[in-house]
């Protein structure tokens, strides 16, 4: 039911539907979490047990990893890794590029190393105990940290492909005018017109042209 509010002199949405509103707004939000598949590599004893719980009350499918393999997995959305000396040495992908969001788990025991921390480059650190709101945290965190850093990823490729398209262009261009005594204007022309008539990229005939320029050299 509306409340009416004699500040503004108008009906207003109730304390209850903006209560319900955001308890929606939350389940949204914890259902991004629902069929996760994430791995844990920790020991098993009572905090590694709680970690367990917790991943799995979110609804991930969860997988425990013990010992630590030489590599970390790539199959998971979310690897939750015991942090180690040598953890650096066992990330398999190069720094930037990872291949799975990682969450470096502090047992709280021994000097917080902090450039550690940087050199594995994980979304996230969790510290333990696990509590409910540091595991959703951790979760939510670095899986948008990792997703954001894939967009990325694509757009710089992106950027990389048009760049090299660009060059190729211009160096069949700089082949056609030679070659054909054509204007650049006309040189362009017959790249886009080649590209439309065969249903192909324009940057697709420039390769053509140039690898046939240097076939017959």
């Amino acid at each position: 039911m509306a409340r009416y509010d004699h500040a503004a002199g108008k009906r207003g949405p109730s304390h209850k539907t903006a209560a319900s509103a955001g308890q929606s707004n939350i389940q949204a939000q914890q259902k991004a979490f629902w069929d996760l598949d994430v791995a844990i590599i920790a020991r098993r004893d009572e905090e590694g047990e709680r970690l367990m719980r917790e991943l799995q009350r979110l609804r991930c499918n969860v997988r425990h990893i013990w010992p630590m393999p030489p590599q970390i997995p790539v199959q998971f959305d979310l690897v939750f890794c015991t942090l180690t000396e040598d953890l650096p040495q066992r990330i398999p992908w190069i720094p930037g590029e990872p291949e799975a969001a990682l969450v470096v788990i502090d047992c709280g025991t021994g000097e917080l190393d902090l450039q550690l921390i940087h050199n594995c480059a994980a979304h996230g650190v969790l510290h333990y105990p696990a509590t409910p709101r540091t595991t959703q945290t951790c979760v939510a965190l670095a899986r948008g940290h990792f997703l954001y850093e894939k967009r990325l990823r694509g757009r710089i490729d992106k950027l990389d492909e048009n760049l090299r398209t660009m060059r190729s262009v211009e160096r069949a261009k700089s082949l056609l005018i030679r070659m054909k005594d054509v204007t650049e204007e006309e040189a362009y022309n017959y790249l886009r017109r080649q590209a439309m008539e065969r249903r192909v990229t324009i940057g697709a005939v420039a390769n053509a042209i140039i690898d046939s320029h240097e076939l017959l050299s």
